[in-house]
This record gives structure tokens, C-alpha cells and sequence, in this order.
């Protein structure tokens, strides 16, 4: 099978969606069955696939697009551009790495969506009024006219059934994030000014549901109380985004710029650095589709300190500490950090259920069963042919999921 991938996304520094459609491209490199990987990106993205070592790899072909930064550039080239490219390369499947507008009747092979969450819904906050009303509709056309959508996690499943149609939800399947244990790391601090004092880590972007805001005041609490180390540092590693103003200015309000340092982009072997090196990691998120810091800091051996939500119970229900928001929360959460900065170091653990092999299986299963049902019953009637077997697929994939690792009730079954 030959996939293209798309990854075209606004930022030039490395962010989730940017690091799922590279954990794709792992994934599939995992299948013999997969013959061709066809990765298009932006151009302001090439510095993050050769870090990658993406052209290096066989089996694997790169392609810059002609596009700008702008909104409507992004868009238009996905809507009318992107048919171009697939009908050059000729793909068995085309993967979208989020959701964009797609132009389905153009492009001639099945089309598999990767959602990461609802926030257009849930979190409406995240884009600001009215663009959080372009989002949506953008979602819901995206969502309308692929082929089968693969959820990160069975919360997102579940997300969906709220906010979208039965005829839509129903071409949904989980197929968790990829994390596995970074084998590259570097061996000297990456921290500006850092002089090996203790630090809390935090990877969020700057958007309201990853509650950076909470984090700040939680670690001034800690500070005025004389609860920690006085030299204590808390890193927010993160693009920007809509909260990065009113988050900066907190810290200037609380008197923080020396002791809370800022960073985005940082490559995978200095991201591990921070996770074994750091204190505690801690993620206030009020909503998530997933939660990458959380499995990754889990693989690195942290302490951690999460909300009470359920991607995060969905990863893990025994080595995390668990943190109730609402009324209260900034306590708690300096509560459970103490606790956690007493306790001895926590050993690594094993999370097979996310690993590239298991998920490129179920990869390789969800596109051979939606070409299954295109050859099977002929091109003109594709959409129909699609709409049959999405089960089947779906039921492929569940029988190579480890075995009691989140499945969904048999109520949710797709």
C-alpha cells in the first residue's frame, strides 16, 4: 500500500499534530505491507522533518507544497491543491494528520482523518469569537466527507457522539497516539540559565484548556509558602497561542520572570532531557483528546501531577496523582505536588498499547479494509462501499489492540 500523509500546518516549531503525522510515518514504516510513505508538509516545516530524519528513511518520499501561512492559503491548497498531488503520487490511502477542508469527490482513493479532539465545542474559548465558528464548520466538513476517522482515544470517541451526527460518528475508531521511549537524548542541559537548579516541567501550548494560568499561581503558591526549594524553577515548554499575553502578564503581576522560563520547539532528544531531569510534571489541562506530555512522562519514569479528566485517567489510573478541578483546585494541585516532590523516584513503565508496531498494525488494517471495500464493490459505488465495510475494518483493527487496554464497551463498537 502506498500512504500520502499531510502535515501543512501554521507553525514552524514542533507541536502535537506536527509530532502525530511524523509518529504516522513510524507506525507505517513498521508494516512491510506499507510499499511507499509519501509525507507532504509546509515550507516552513523543513527544518522539523530534517531533524526527523525523515528523507533518510526508506520507503519514505517528502514533499514541500506551495502554500503561505495564512489561514486561506493553508485551506485553499487542501481544498483544491491537495486532489493535484494525490492524483500525481496515485495513493492507495490518503491520511489527513487533522482535521482541514477536503474536496472528497476530487480525490479517487479512501480518504482516513485523524481527530484529536472537540475542541471547537468543547472549549470554545481556545479560538476566540467568530473564528471558533470557522472552526467548526470547517470540522464538521472535514468530518462529513472522509472515509473513516481515527480518534486518538476512546474519549474523543465519545466526544464525537455529542457534538456530531450518528452517520458521522459511526465511521469513527480509536487508534491511540503514538509514544514510545526517545532513544536520543542529549547529555548536557538545553536550559537557557539553567545551573542545575530543581524545576517543575510543563509541555502545554498557550490555549485555555491547558490551564497554564492555574500552573503559574499553583507554583507562586508554593514559592510564598516556603514549600519548596527557593531556587525552584517551572518550565512551560509550548507554542504560543490566544493565552500567551494574559499569561505573561500574570507572571510580570506575580513577580515570576526569573523563575518561569518559556519555551517552544525544542527537538525529541532535548524534550527528554526535560523529563528525566525535572521534579515533577505537571498537567492542569481542563480538556484533552489525549495527552501526549502525560504518556511520555510516564516512559521517562516522572512524578506526576495531572487534573482529573478522562484522557488522562484513560492513559494511566495508578502512577499518576490525580487533581479535582473547580473551587479549590490551586491547593490541591500545591498539595499533590509537595506530596509527590517527597516520595522516591519513579521507576519507567512499559505502555505497549501506544508502541509504533501495535498501532501501525491497526493502521495497515483500517486502510486494507477500506480498500477492500472499494474493490470489491467497484468504484461507482465507493461511497457505499465504504459506508459497508467500516465495521469490518474497524473489527480487524480491535483484534490486534492489546487485549483489555481501554477497549470500548460493546454499546460504543463502531
Amino acid at each position: 500500500m502506498k500512504v500520502l500523509i499531510t502535515a501543512a500546518q501554521f507553525s514552524s516549531s514542533i507541536s502535537g499534530v506536527q509530532r502525530h503525522a511524523l509518529n504516522i510515518v513510524r507506525c507505517l514504516l513498521t508494516q512491510s505491507s506499507i510499499s511507499a510513505v509519501h509525507f507532504a508538509l509546509a515550507p516552513w516545516q523543513q527544518e522539523l522533518v530534517q531533524a526527523a530524519s525523515l528523507s533518510s528513511m526508506d520507503r519514505v518520499t517528502t514533499h514541500v507544497v506551495e502554500m503561505d501561512q495564512s489561514l486561506s492559503s493553508r485551506n485553499l491548497w487542501y481544498y483544491r491543491r491537495l486532489p493535484e498531488l494525490a492524483a500525481l503520487i496515485r495513493p492507495d490511502v490518503v491520511h489527513l494528520s487533522y482535521p482541514v477542508p477536503v474536496n472528497a469527490s476530487a480525490i479517487s482513493c479512501p480518504i482516513v482523518l485523524t481527530l484529536h479532539d472537540l475542541y471547537p465545542y468543547e472549549i470554545p474559548e481556545n479560538f476566540g469569537f467568530p473564528k471558533v465558528i470557522f472552526n467548526r464548520v470547517i470540522l464538521q466538513q472535514c468530518l462529513r466527507n472522509v472515509d473513516a476517522i481515527a480518534c486518538v482515544s476512546d474519549t474523543t470517541v465519545l466526544r464525537m457522539k455529542q457534538y456530531v451526527p450518528r452517520g458521522t460518528w459511526r465511521k469513527a475508531i480509536r487508534i491511540y497516539n503514538c509514544v514510545e521511549t526517545e532513544e536520543r537524548y542529549t547529555q548536557y542541559s538545553p536550559l537557557p540559565g539553567w545551573q542545575g537548579e530543581p524545576f517543575l516541567l510543563s509541555v502545554s501550548q498557550h490555549r485555555k484548556n491547558k490551564n497554564v494560568q492555574l500552573l503559574i499561581r499553583v507554583f507562586h503558591r508554593l514559592l510564598r509558602e516556603g514549600s519548596v526549594d527557593p531556587e525552584m524553577k517551572l518550565f512551560v515548554i509550548g507554542i504560543t497561542g490566544p493565552e500567551t499575553a494574559r499569561i505573561h502578564q500574570l507572571v510580570s503581576d506575580l513577580r515570576l520572570d526569573q523563575r518561569v522560563v518559556f519555551l517552544q520547539g525544542l527537538p525529541e532528544p532535548v524534550l527528554q532531557w526535560c523529563y528525566t531531569h525535572c521534579k515533577v510534571l505537571v498537567a492542569p489541562s481542563e480538556t484533552e483528546g489525549f495527552g501526549l506530555p502525560v504518556a511520555e512522562a510516564m516512559l521517562a519514569g516522572c512524578h506526576i501531577v495531572c487534573s482529573d479528566i478522562p484522557a488522562f485517567r484513560e492513559i494511566d489510573k495508578g502512577h499518576c496523582r490525580f487533581v479535582a478541578l473547580g473551587p479549590g483546585a490551586e491547593e490541591r494541585f500545591a498539595d499533590a505536588i509537595l506530596a509527590s516532590l517527597q516520595e522516591p523516584p519513579m521507576t519507567q513503565i512499559s505502555l505497549p498499547q501506544f508502541s509504533s508496531e501495535v498501532l501501525g498494525t491497526q493502521y495497515a488494517n483500517l486502510y486494507r479494509g477500506l480498500l477492500s471495500s472499494v474493490s470489491s464493490l467497484g468504484s461507482a459505488a465507493h461511497a457505499t462501499s465504504v459506508q459497508r465495510l467500516r465495521r469490518k475494518a474497524v473489527a480487524i483493527t480491535e483484534r490486534f489492540s492489546p487485549e483489555s487496554q481501554g477497549k470500548v464497551s460493546e454499546s460504543d463498537r463502531i
